[in-house]
């Protein structure tokens, strides 16, 4: 389906360290019906767990939004 957007679905982080203080947190999500997950760094970088979901610079800024608004909100 030309043009669909698909979302994050089932989207869940949490910190790599107890107490919730930086460097990072895990996450993991549905993305066209399949799990991925990785680690989300201080500077916004992004390293995966696994596979690379495909159109991953478009997941890249929604998970930069969902991160933005959950995080430093």
């Amino acid at each position: 389906m030309k043009g669909m957007r698909y979302m994050l679905q089932h989207f869940t982080y949490k910190p790599m360290f107890e107490g919730g203080q930086l460097p990072g947190w895990t996450f993991s999500f549905h993305y066209k019906n399949k799990r991925y997950s990785g680690d989300y760094r201080q500077d916004g970088s992004i390293i995966w767990a696994g596979e690379t979901p495909p159109d991953e610079d478009q997941v890249k800024k929604m998970i930069h939004e969902l991160m933005t608004f959950h995080v430093y909100e």
